[in-house]
């Protein structure tokens, strides 16, 4: 479905390449546009200060590469992308670029700038033999609303210019709590991006989940209440997808365990359990309380920085209670953070409508560039660009959604979560769009999409129907079409 539409954008670029032949400033612009058609999804990660974006970005990746320390590195705009040998690349902001060297100590991959600043620096460029970078681009930018407001105007500009579209086709949003700046920022970003481009491409992450409950075991449950919570406010909904709580260092230390890891923690497992909580009551009592046997001064410091007190306190009750295998114990640890569902819903809002978003990046991009930068003769290109926005459906989806989330629609709520859900509120995938589970078959899905079809024609055949929701009713029956259409293929490939 999205096949005609990428080919569309990429048919516009060559034409607007065409129309601004003699503009280099402008043929340097449309050639990125058309390489990030090309490109996989960027998704850029952000948040305040210690929000534990460099954390929760490790533990996507399943590896240490992204530094989570208070270094120079932290201050600059870094980019993962996928490739085959490890490469780093610091482009200056003036000057040439160069390579920095791989330098990997105590496993984590460690950026040495030399005489750079953090000034200096315009980017760095990080290519990695991930998995997970085949599908996606990663992108972590400084703290908003750090103590230096050049650090914090680095990654709003970047993340949210004014007259050119974001460099990230999506976000992903970590905050501690829900605070006024949170929702300014992803308002700045709906406002550069969305708010053009008639979407809402931002998932929100409550990040250091477990220090909601103070570290207690039960305290991603606490967090999970307040993610749902914050997941119906009216002014964040509007903003974001979803709201999804992350225990970020227990996910990263998850993804990452080293055997020496499980063996510490199965020494404090064998401790009898009155004396285990005593020494786990805070970070102090267990760095200089001695205690078990064999658990050096060197290894408790090292379980604190990669687990944490909640990660510990888990980790030893999973041991006790038969996790007795270093991989076991890690898969468990890690669908206990939180990631498992995070990676869910990235593949379900982001990777699965990712064509669409890179195109509508694109189509905002060269809007902006006739814009700002007018010519004569564009005449045919402003009609290209203004029949592919509005014919195409994944775009009249996204808009319809941004919608939906934010102004509303007088169909009754039922029919509205419903009309959110068959447009990909949920997810882009067919099964995801009827509400039913990734394991339901063509039949299934052909019957159920058949019944919304149905279903949507009468709401829009009903004369008590309000006129204004009419259009909203031919774009959610061109989905339920879509759906059908796909089902139908499916069913013949089974065949």
């Amino acid at each position: 479905m999205t096949a005609s539409t990428i080919a569309g954008a990429a048919d516009l670029v060559r034409e607007a390449l065409n129309a601004y032949r003699e503009d280099p400033a402008a043929v340097a612009v449309l050639q990125g546009y058309a390489r990030r058609l090309e490109e996989p999804l960027r998704i850029a990660v952000a948040g305040m200060v210690k929000a534990g974006k460099s954390t929760l970005l490790n533990a996507i990746l399943g590896e240490e590469i992204a530094p989570t320390d208070t270094a120079e590195c932290t201050r600059i705009v870094t980019w993962y992308r996928y490739g085959r040998t490890p490469r780093i690349t610091l482009y200056p902001a003036t000057g040439e670029p160069r390579s920095l060297p791989v330098k990997r100590v105590d496993g984590r991959l460690v950026f040495v700038l030399g005489d750079a600043t953090a000034d200096d620096v315009d980017r760095l460029e990080v290519e990695w033999p991930s998995p997970a970078l085949q599908d996606m681009t990663l992108i972590d930018t400084p703290g908003i609303a750090s103590l230096s407001t050049d650090v914090a105007a680095r990654s709003t500009s970047f993340l949210a210019p004014e007259d050119t579209p974001s460099e990230a086709d999506a976000i992903i949003y970590l905050m501690r709590h829900m605070h006024a700046s949170d929702l300014r920022f992803l308002e700045s970003f709906k406002d550069a991006e969305a708010g053009r481009s008639g979407t809402v491409n931002a998932l929100a992450v409550l990040s250091r989940a477990d220090e909601v409950g103070a570290g207690r075991i039960d305290s991603l449950l606490s967090a999970a209440d307040i993610a749902e919570r914050y997941r119906r406010d009216h002014n964040l909904q509007k903003l974001v997808l979803g709201v999804v709580p992350v225990a970020g260092l227990l996910a990263q230390g998850a993804r990452t365990m080293r055997q020496p890891d499980f063996e510490a923690l199965r020494l404090l497992a064998g401790m009898e359990r009155a004396p285990r909580e005593k020494l786990l009551l805070s970070a102090d009592r267990f760095l200089r309380v001695a205690g078990p046997e064999g658990l050096t001064t060197a290894a408790r410091a090292s379980l604190l920085e990669r687990y944490g007190l909640f990660g510990i306190r888990l980790a030893a009750v999973l041991i006790r209670n038969g996790f007795t295998d270093p991989t076991p114990l890690a898969h468990e640890l890690a669908r206990r953070s939180g990631l498992h569902p995070l990676l869910e819903l990235l593949g379900r809002q982001f990777q699965a409508r990712a064509e669409a978003l890179k195109a509508r990046t694109t189509l905002v991009g060269v809007e902006a560039l006739m814009r700002t930068s007018p010519r004569e003769g564009t005449g045919q290109l402003a009609a290209a660009l203004e029949r592919l926005q509005v014919n195409a459906h994944e775009f009249r989806e996204l808009r319809l959604l941004a919608t939906l989330r934010t102004t509303g629609t007088p169909l009754p709520p039922e029919l509205a979560a419903q009309a959110e859900g068959l447009i990909g509120g949920r997810g882009a995938a067919s099964h995801a769009r009827l509400g039913l589970g990734s394991d339901a078959g063509p039949d299934q899905l052909a019957s159920a999409a058949r019944r919304c079809l149905d279903q949507w024609r009468a709401v829009a055949e009903n004369p008590l129907t309000d006129r204004s929701a009419l259009d909203l009713c031919r774009v959610v029956i061109r989905s339920c079409e879509g759906i059908l259409a796909e089902c139908g293929g499916m069913v013949a490939q089974s065949a």
